[in-house]
Formats: C-alpha cells, sequence, structure tokens
C-alpha cells in the first residue's frame, strides 16, 4: 500500500522541489502540479507532488502521524 503524505516545500528548482517531512528531506517532481511555491505544503505521492493542501489541513495530519508513531504498532485481537 502506498500513502500520500503532506510535506512542505523548501526549495523549487525547474520542475522539482525540495520538500521537508519533519526533519528529513526529499527531491519530488512538480509536473503534476503547476502553481506551487516555496512554503507551501504538498501531497507527496511515489515521488510527485500530487496535490496542494491547506496548511491547517496539513499540520493536522502530521500531527496525527506524530500521535501514531508515538503509540507505536496497532495490536491485533487475535
Amino acid at each position: 500500500m502506498c500513502l500520500g503524505v503532506p510535506a512542505r516545500v523548501m526549495h523549487i528548482e525547474g520542475s522539482e522541489a525540495t520538500v521537508a517531512l519533519g526533519d528529513v528531506e526529499y527531491k519530488a517532481s512538480l509536473l503534476l502540479l503547476n502553481d506551487v511555491e516555496v512554503g507551501d505544503f504538498i501531497i507527496l505521492h511515489a515521488g510527485f507532488a500530487i496535490e496542494k493542501v491547506d496548511p491547517r489541513e496539513a499540520e493536522e495530519t502530521i500531527q496525527l502521524f506524530k500521535e501514531m508513531e508515538m503509540k507505536g504498532p496497532m495490536e491485533t485481537g487475535s
């Protein structure tokens, strides 16, 4: 299963952006979007920025990921 995650655009060079997921930076293709600016939040999926997202929604999602990480692996009901 693949997951798209929110990331902040830190730098743009041509059709490629450097995006940050927490303290880690990745490269993201901007070929699917045409109005991305530094500081925007995008959904990163398989190396592509596939959608711009509202900063508030992005921050809420990031916070949920942090909370899930703190809880650790889910237990199965076996």
